[in-house]
């Protein structure tokens, strides 16, 4: 597991009843002004220390920690700790060991396991006396997420979500009261909200409805293709007008050895391409557990054992080694969490251009508006427009 310390330029220390901690983002990164942390972190922790809710035996279950806020002032109840991001587990790696805590005082599982098989306790059974989840940034995370902590729970269960008050909608409330139980919310603070939900464990609850399929209408050997995605991909119930408009135009050479789709989502970029290049080896690289699995399933649905791929957990392209890549597919994404910002792409671009072979090459597809064109032509001195419609181009670069 890769922990890196860095120390950067913005406001890392976070005061709160528990202590003083010192927090990074991660990946760090130079320059960056952001915090680790925000208000809703702030209500969430001062509310527990407020109602003592925390004592030393609680079994504590946290969702959606982004870089340990809340797990790293906490650690001393050895909470579990569930994410869907890769990221988010190395962030919250990273905060212990910068503020000498132990790595194993919080357990990390990620979003597709079974939290009731973690809380193992003989007192309640792998329930849960408290449930504290920072609100995701998708409603059909949130709502996989409260399915799969119903096992975790019972009526004696404290569950409090915590999130910025412009993303708490009726929609995120009538989600808790159909899954959980009856539901409120407090008053604001600093812009934030807490919800707290009561579990109901005569609430009749329908099954998730996730992992989502649909058909985004390419046919494979005249059956028409079904694709699989997990409730925390991106465009997960339809294809996206990006990723179409790269569809269209898959490039399709002899020369491609080895084709990485980074930042994979659903892996349709990559199972498309592996069809249209049959010799070509494929790699599948995300920081998405959800995403990570649903390439999986698609290409597995797709070929069987009939061919391979390597699919990577992990932080852009880590792991891949330098020269050794004939073409990158990317999609990017332009946020990380639930801030807006192009240091993600600018990451996939760079470790692109340092796996690649000589003569590989890089296709992008991004809003227009996002100046990818400008960015790769810094890094790699050309880039050409393969095509374009009213919101996207789909650019080529090639190293030299």
């Amino acid at each position: 597991m890769v922990v890196e310390q860095v120390d950067n330029s913005a406001d890392v220390s976070l005061q709160t009843s528990q202590g003083l901690y010192r927090l990074h983002r991660y990946p760090v990164r130079k320059r960056d002004n952001l915090r680790a942390w925000d208000a809703a972190d702030e209500y969430l922790l001062a509310y527990l220390d407020e109602s003592e809710l925390l004592h030393p035996d609680v079994t504590l279950l946290i969702l959606n920690d982004n870089f340990g806020a809340l797990s790293v002032p906490l650690s001393q109840y050895h909470p579990v700790v569930m994410t869907d991001s890769y990221l988010s587990m190395q962030g919250i790696s990273a905060n212990l060991k910068l503020n000498d805590l132990d790595y194993e005082s919080v357990t990390l599982i990620n979003s597709l396991e079974a939290p009731d098989s973690v809380l193992e306790s003989e007192s309640n059974n792998g329930k849960a006396d408290i449930v504290l989840i920072k609100l995701p940034k998708s409603l059909a995370m949130l709502e996989d997420q409260l399915h799969r902590i119903r096992a975790s729970v019972n009526s004696a269960t404290t569950i409090i979500a915590a999130g910025m008050t412009k993303n708490i909608h009726q929609s995120t409330m009538d989600l808790f009261s159909r899954i959980i139980g009856p539901t409120k919310t407090s008053l604001a603070r600093k812009k934030a909200r807490l919800i707290f939900s009561q579990f109901d464990e005569d609430l009749t609850v329908t099954p998730s409805p996730y992992p989502y399929s649909y058909k985004p209408g390419y046919k494979i050997d005249d059956n028409e293709l079904e694709v699989i995605n997990h409730a925390g991909v991106f465009s997960r119930d339809k294809l996206d007008i990006g990723s179409q408009l790269f569809l269209d135009n898959l490039p399709i050479d002899e020369k491609y050895k080895t084709i990485v789709d980074l930042g994979c989502g659903n892996g349709i970029l990559g199972l498309l391409a592996a069809l249209k290049n049959p010799a070509a080896k494929l790699i599948f690289s995300d920081e998405s557990y959800m995403a990570v699995e649903s390439a999986i399933s698609n290409f597995i649905a797709v070929f069987g054992e009939s061919r391979e791929a390597e699919f990577l957990q992990t932080d852009c392209l880590h792991g891949v080694p330098d020269d050794s890549v004939s073409l990158v597919l990317c999609n990017p994404p332009f946020h990380q969490n639930n801030v807006m910002n192009d240091d993600v792409a600018w990451q996939m671009f760079t470790e692109a251009k340092a796996a690649l072979e000589t003569d590989g090459e890089l296709w992008v597809v991004g809003n227009r508006h996002l100046a990818y064109h400008a960015k790769l032509k810094h890094l790699f001195g050309q880039c050409d427009v393969v095509a374009s419609n009213k919101k996207f181009t789909l650019l080529k670069v090639t190293k030299k």
